[in-house]
């Protein structure tokens, strides 16, 4: 018999146990250290999130995050799987309806999402559930040796050099959008120690920063003041941010697609685009 139970309980080795074989036959492989700094950086809350269980066994989960996006709290979906011999049955689904009255009884206002957009059952499935596409993203990875910013002869006016974390009002008028929720300053926040941050000046002025987690290769935040863009400023960001890179790839995920600006700056730079995200928001009542 299928009970939905809450997963606050439950060892971290049951749930990557979980974890590891929903996505077995998946193109994906995140081991147990990785897998904890995935869900602690997405904000990963036990005791909000629930699962199905076939006689004691987690056969179907999901994993969810909270905390504040856009002034609203919220609830982030950071894993959702099922075992494969477990598939076909609506247990996903059955798992999240039975988390909205928690949800909304611990304050979360908005459900938030992100899917790949050739995965068109879910997508169907999250239009069923009523979720709506707030905005469409972009993901670029390739291996490190072949990015090549194309760095211009910037002078001794561009220094860049290693910063705190700046204050989100520090930056903001450097963004042309505003960053998904595992790349936002909350998100960080949680796990500030394992990212590098690099801020670019020009004289006095602050022109640019840039931030990646050398662990992952995950370039995580990147942008210019638009007094300063076209100098070398960006490229001169990204050349040295992969000095700091622990892998042989880099990636940069969800950054907007009505942003050209960065989508054409990273594939100029030798970051491919390898394919879309929708954003899906549902609001909790």
């Amino acid at each position: 018999m299928i009970t939905i139970q809450n997963l606050g309980n439950l060892s971290f080795d049951t749930l990557f146990e979980a974890f590891d074989a929903a996505f077995a036959d998946y193109e994906i492989s995140v081991n147990r250290e990785e897998h904890i700094r995935m869900l602690q950086r997405r904000g990963f809350d036990a005791s909000l999130s629930f699962g199905a269980f076939d006689e004691g066994r987690l056969v179907s989960f999901t994993f969810n995050g909270t905390g504040t996006f856009q002034g609203k709290p919220t609830a982030y979906d950071t894993g959702t799987g099922t075992l494969k011999e477990y598939r076909g049955r609506g247990l996903a689904s059955q798992v999240f309806e039975a988390s909205l009255p928690f949800l909304a009884g611990a304050g979360i206002r908005q459900y938030l999402l992100e899917v790949l957009q050739h995965n068109e059952p879910a997508v169907k499935v999250y239009r069923k559930q009523g979720f709506r596409v707030t905005r469409e993203f972009n993901y670029f990875v390739a291996p490190s040796a072949s990015v090549n910013p194309r760095v211009k002869n910037p002078g001794p006016e561009i220094r860049c050099k290693p910063i705190p974390l700046p204050l989100p009002e520090e930056v903001m008028p450097m963004w042309d959008f505003h960053p998904s929720w595992q790349n936002s300053f909350e998100s960080i926040r949680r796990q500030e120690q394992d990212y590098f941050i690099l801020g670019a000046f020009v004289g006095s002025d602050f022109a640019g920063y840039g931030i990646l987690e050398p662990s992952t290769g995950d370039l995580t935040q990147l942008a210019v003041h638009p007094d300063f863009r076209r100098s070398g400023v960006g490229s001169m960001l990204l050349a040295e941010l992969l000095k700091k890179n622990s892998l042989p790839s880099v990636k940069a995920v969800n950054t907007d697609v009505a942003c050209t600006a960065i989508t054409e700056f990273l594939i100029s730079s030798g970051l491919p685009l390898k394919g879309k995200q929708f954003e899906m928001v549902r609001m909790i009542d």
